[in-house]
C-alpha cells in the first residue's frame, strides 16, 4: 500500500527546541555584572580619579558581596554553572534524537520542553506554534473521548496509555489515515510530588499497516487450509475438536459453529473403538509421533466414513499431552485415484479394525507391533504403560503363571512352524478375565520385522457361562437325586406315621407302649421336615402360592426375628414406598427370610447388624446389577445384609447345594440355604450372593412382581371348622404301587365304614371299576406309578365317568403334574407324608363338595 512519507510533508526548518525553565537564573546574574562594569566606566569618565575612587571601592565592595553570594547560591544550586549548562545540553540533545514526540508540561498544563520530534509530529515550524497534546488534538471529534481519558488520569497522576485513528496526518486537512500511540505519565520531583506531565506521542501506522498485512496472509492461509482437498482436524487432551477444517465438516456434514464452541468431542467422529488406536499414539517426553490408521468415521447422520488418519500428537518434555494434528483422506468410492487399490485396503481396514477378534503383530523379541482396534481395548492399560519403549512385550498383557506358555508358544512361531495349539491365559489384575491366544508364524521379511501374527479372544464371559452351566448341571443332577430320594422316603414315611396313627388308635396315653408310639411318629415328622427341605431344593416341594405384600410379612416376622437374633444383633428394617405385590407361598417366604436371618446371626458372633432393605426395581433398573442370567422385568428385591466374617470366593461357590456347611459337626444340616434357593427358584424370583472377607454378606432375591387381575382381589380367610364325624359309606378305590402305604390307607378308611377296593398299577384300577361296574364314588390315586401315572389313569376315567371324583396323593409339588391333566380339571391334592386324620379329613371332604 503507498504511503506518504512524514519527513516529505514536515517543515523546511526544523524549530528549535523549547526550554523556557533553565535559564532565568544565570541571565540575571549576568545582567547585573553588566550594570556594574557600564557604572564604574562611567564614574571615570566623569569625575576624576581622587573624586572617583570612594565611588569606585564602594562598587568594589558590592561585587565583593555578589561573588560570595554566587559561590554560596552555586554550593546550593540555586546558580547553575558551565558543568550544568553541559549536562543540560546532553540531555537536551539526547530527548531532540528520540523518534517519539515528547511534550512536557507543568501542574497549569503549560508547555516546558517539547523535542524536535513532537514539533515535526504536530507540524509546527516555530516554538510559538508548538501546542499542547490536548489542544492539538481538539478539533478531531472522534478522537475527543480519548484525549478525555488521558487527560483524565494526567490529572490524578497515573500512567494511561491509548491507540486512535484519525483521517488524516496532524496539521493537514488531506493525506492517508494514520494511528496514533498516546502516552501520559506523571514526573515526580523532590518529595516524590507530582511537578510535570510527560506526553509522549508515536505514529504507528506502518505497525498497524504489518499486522494488516500478517492478518491478511494468515487469512489466506486459513482459507487455502479450509478448503484443501483433504481433511483436518485438531483435538485436544480430552477429547475435544478444537479444529475443524471446512473440508472435514462438508464430508461428515457438520456446521463449523458447532465445531468452533466446542460443542464436537472426538467421540463423535470416530467409530467403535477408532478412539483407542489414535489414543495408542503417542510418544516419549518431548517426542512428536506420527501414526497412519485406516478407520471409518462417523457422519452427522450416522453413516461410515472410510479415512486414512496421519495422526500426530506432540508431548512436551514434562510428558503433557498437546492438541493433535491429523489430516484426514477421504477414501470413500470416488475419491482416490486407485479406485481397485483404494477398495482393498478399505476392506481390509474395515475387516481388520472392526473384527471382534484382537490382533497385534509380534516380532522376534516378542514386541508388539501393529494393532487392531479391539486389541486396544482388551488391552489398553498394558499398551499406554511404556511410551519410551513402544507397546511392550506380549508376554506381558497375561497374568503371571501363563507367561511361561505364551512365550514358548512366540518362539515356536519365531522358528516358523505352524499348528501351534490355543492358548487359555488369565489376563492380570483381576482374576475372573481371560482370554485365548491363537498364534500364527509370518514368513520372515514378509512383516516388517514380524515373525508372528497373535489373535486374541476374551473369553471372560464364555468361562463365566461354562461354570454357571457346569454348576447348574450339577444341581441339576444333585435335585433330581434328592428328589428321587425324597419321594422314596415320603413314601416310607406315610407308611411310618400312618401305622403309628393305627396304634395310636387303639392305645391309651396311659398305656406304657403309647409314649413309644408317639416317639416313633415325632421323629418321623421330624424326617418329614427333611424330606420337605430336599423337595424345595429340588423344586418339587407343595406350594400355596397367594398374593403377599412384602412389607406386611416382614412387620409380621419382626418380633420373630428379634428373638432368633438376640441382643448382640441389630435388626433395622428399611422398606420402599409402594412395593408392588408379589405371588409367592407364605409360610416358605417367612422360612426364606428366616434362615438368611439365622446365618446372618451365626456370621456375627460378635454382635452386629442385620439390614433387611425392600424396593421396587423397575425393568429400566435392572441394568444396573450386573448379574450372569438376570432376565430384566419389575422385581420387588428384599436385601438381607450383615457385618459379619463374610465368606472366601471357594466356600460362595458351594453355598447352595445340599449338605454343605462350614458349621461344626451337629449343628447344621447343610440344608439351610439349599433350601432358600428352592424356594426362591420354584417362585420364579432370582437370588444372589456378594460377600467379602471382614466386612461382611449380602443376599439379594428379586421375586416377579405380580399384577393382580379382577379375580385375584384380596379375599378374606374362610374359617373352617374341624370334621367332628370322620367316617362315611361310599365306595373308595384306593390306587398305590407303594405296598405298605396302599395297607396303611385301607385300613384306615376302612376303620372309618367305608368299602375300599385296592389296586397297584393304574391298569389293575381300570380292571376294578369295570368288575364293580361303577359303582366307585371316589378314587384316591398315587401320581408316580409304573405303566400308568395318575394323570393318564383320570383321562381314561373320565372317558366312562366324567362325574368321578378323584384325590391325587404324591410327594411332589401339585404344580409338578398339573401341566400333565387337562385344562379347567377338577381334583383334589394330598401331600405325602400324611397321617390318619389328614387322609380321612380329605376324604370326607372331597365327598362331601
Amino acid at each position: 500500500m503507498a504511503e506518504t512519507s512524514e519527513s516529505e510533508n514536515s517543515p523546511a526548518v526544523e524549530p528549535a527546541m523549547v526550554d523556557r525553565a533553565g535559564k532565568s537564573g544565570n541571565v540575571g546574574l549576568l545582567v547585573l555584572l553588566a550594570v556594574a562594569l557600564v557604572t564604574a566606566a562611567g564614574i571615570f569618565a566623569v569625575l576624576d580619579r581622587s573624586s572617583a575612587e570612594p565611588y569606585v571601592m564602594g562598587l568594589l565592595g558590592l561585587l565583593a558581596v555578589v561573588g560570595v553570594f554566587s559561590l554560596f547560591a552555586g554550593a546550593i544550586g540555586l546558580i547553575r554553572f558551565g558543568q550544568a549548562a553541559e549536562g543540560q545540553g546532553f540531555a537536551r540533545r539526547f530527548l531532540d534524537t528520540m523518534s517519539d514526540g515528547l511534550c512536557v508540561t507543568d501542574l497549569d498544563g503549560r508547555i516546558v520542553y517539547a523535542n524536535g520530534a513532537y514539533a515535526k509530529l504536530i507540524r509546527a515550524e516555530t516554538s510559538s506554534e508548538v501546542r499542547t497534546v490536548e489542544r492539538v488534538f481538539s478539533s478531531d471529534p472522534d478522537a475527543a473521548d480519548v484525549i478525555f481519558r488521558l487527560a483524565q488520569a494526567a490529572r490524578s497522576g497515573m500512567k494511561a496509555e491509548e491507540e486512535l485513528r484519525r483521517a488524516h496526518p496532524l496539521g493537514r486537512s488531506d493525506g492517508p489515515v494514520r494511528w496514533y500511540r498516546i502516552r501520559v505519565r506523571p514526573l515526580s520531583g523532590v518529595g516524590r510530588e507530582r511537578t510535570m506531565t510527560v506526553w509522549q506521542v508515536a505514529d504507528i501506522t506502518k505497525d498497524r499497516d504489518a499486522q494488516e498485512n500478517n492478518f491478511q496472509a494468515l487469512q489466506r492461509a486459513v482459507t487455502f487450509l479450509d478448503h484443501a482437498p483433504a481433511g483436518f482436524f485438531s483435538a485436544g487432551p480430552l477429547g475435544q475438536i478444537v479444529y475443524m477444517n471446512a473440508t472435514l465438516a462438508d464430508w461428515l456434514g457438520f456446521d463449523l459453529a458447532d465445531v468452533e464452541d466446542g460443542a464436537v468431542r472426538l467421540s463423535d467422529i470416530v467409530q467403535g473403538d477408532g478412539a483407542a488406536l489414535l489414543e495408542g499414539v503417542h510418544g516419549a517426553p518431548g517426542e512428536v509421533k506420527t501414526g497412519i490408521i485406516d478407520i471409518d468415521l462417523i457422519k452427522h447422520n450416522g453413516q461410515s466414513l472410510p479415512v486414512r488418519l496421519i495422526h500426530r500428537v506432540p508431548v512436551g518434555a514434562d510428558g503433557g499431552i498437546g492438541d493433535s494434528r491429523t489430516l484426514v483422506i477421504n477414501r470413500s468410492p470416488g475419491e482416490d485415484v486407485s479406485e481397485s487399490l483404494r477398495a482393498a485396503e478399505v476392506r481390509f481396514a474395515r475387516f481388520f479394525n472392526n473384527t471382534p477378534i484382537a490382533i497385534a503383530g509380534v516380532d522376534k523379541e516378542g514386541r508388539i507391533g501393529r494393532t487392531n482396534a479391539p486389541f486396544m481395548r482388551l488391552f489398553a492399560d498394558f499398551v499406554k504403560s511404556d511410551p519410551r519403549s513402544g507397546m511392550g512385550r506380549l508376554v506381558d498383557v497375561v497374568a503371571e503363571r501363563d507367561r511361561q506358555a505364551l512365550a514358548d508358544a512366540l518362539a515356536v512361531a519365531a522358528t516358523g512352524q505352524g499348528q501351534i495349539p490355543p492358548i487359555d491365559a488369565a489376563l492380570p489384575g483381576d482374576r475372573n478375565r481371560s482370554a485365548r491366544f491363537f498364534i500364527s508364524s509370518v514368513e520372515e521379511g514378509a512383516g516388517d520385522g514380524e515373525v508372528a501374527v497373535v489373535y486374541a479372544l476374551e473369553t471372560t464371559e464364555q468361562r463365566a457361562l461354562e461354570a454357571q452351566f457346569s454348576q447348574g448341571q450339577k444341581m441339576q443332577a444333585v435335585g433330581q437325586l434328592a428328589g428321587g430320594v425324597a419321594h422314596d422316603f415320603n413314601n416310607v414315611l406315610t407308611a411310618i406315621i400312618g401305622f403309628s396313627d393305627l396304634l395310636l388308635a387303639n392305645h391309651r396315653p396311659t398305656d406304657p407302649s403309647f409314649q413309644d408310639i408317639m416317639n416313633i411318629k415325632q421323629n418321623a415328622n421330624r424326617a418329614a421336615g427333611l424330606v420337605r427341605q430336599l423337595l424345595a431344593f429340588s423344586r418339587r416341594q407343595t406350594l400355596r402360592p397367594q398374593v403377599l405384600l412384602l412389607a406386611d410379612v416382614i412387620a409380621d416376622l419382626t418380633i420373630l426375628l428379634d428373638r432368633l437374633l438376640g441382643e448382640k444383633v441389630e435388626l433395622k428394617v428399611t422398606h420402599g414406598r409402594d412395593l408392588w405385590p408379589v405371588m409367592a407361598d407364605l409360610n416358605q417366604f417367612e422360612q426364606v427370610v428366616i434362615n438368611l436371618a439365622v446365618n446372618a446371626r451365626d456370621a456375627m458372633p460378635r454382635g452386629g447388624t442385620l439390614s433387611i432393605v425392600t424396593r421396587n426395581v423397575g425393568v429400566n433398573d435392572v441394568g444396573q446389577y450386573d448379574y450372569q442370567g438376570f432376565v430384566p422385568a419389575d422385581y420387588v428385591l428384599i436385601e438381607v445384609s450383615d457385618t459379619g466374617t463374610g465368606m472366601p470366593e471357594e466356600v460362595m461357590e458351594k453355598i447352595f447345594e445340599p449338605f454343605f456347611s462350614t458349621k461344626e459337626v451337629g449343628k447344621g444340616t447343610g440344608l439351610g440355604l439349599s433350601t432358600v434357593y428352592g424356594i426362591v427358584k420354584q417362585t420364579g424370583g432370582y437370588i444372589y450372593p456378594e460377600s467379602e472377607l471382614g466386612k461382611g454378606t449380602i443376599f439379594r432375591i428379586f421375586l416377579p412382581r405380580h399384577i393382580p387381575a379382577v379375580e385375584d382381589a384380596p379375599k378374606k380367610p374362610v374359617e373352617q371348622t374341624a370334621l367332628s364325624d370322620l367316617t362315611g359309606t361310599a365306595t373308595i378305590l384306593l390306587v398305590e404301587d407303594e405296598e405298605a402305604v396302599r395297607a396303611f390307607a385301607a385300613r384306615a378308611l376302612a376303620s372309618r365304614g367305608y368299602t375300599v377296593h385296592e389296586a397297584s398299577t393304574g391298569a389293575e384300577a381300570l380292571e376294578v371299576m369295570e368288575e364293580t361296574g361303577g359303582s366307585i364314588d371316589l378314587v384316591v390315586s398315587d401320581v408316580v406309578m409304573p405303566e400308568m401315572d395318575g394323570p393318564s389313569l383320570l383321562r381314561e376315567l373320565r372317558k366312562t365317568r366324567p362325574d368321578l371324583k378323584i384325590i391325587f396323593v404324591s410327594g411332589y409339588a401339585e404344580d409338578a403334574f398339573k401341566k400333565n391333566l387337562p385344562e379347567n380339571e377338577k381334583f383334589n391334592f394330598l401331600p405325602k407324608p400324611f397321617s390318619l386324620k389328614q387322609l380321612a379329613t380329605t376324604v370326607k371332604e372331597t365327598l362331601s363338595e
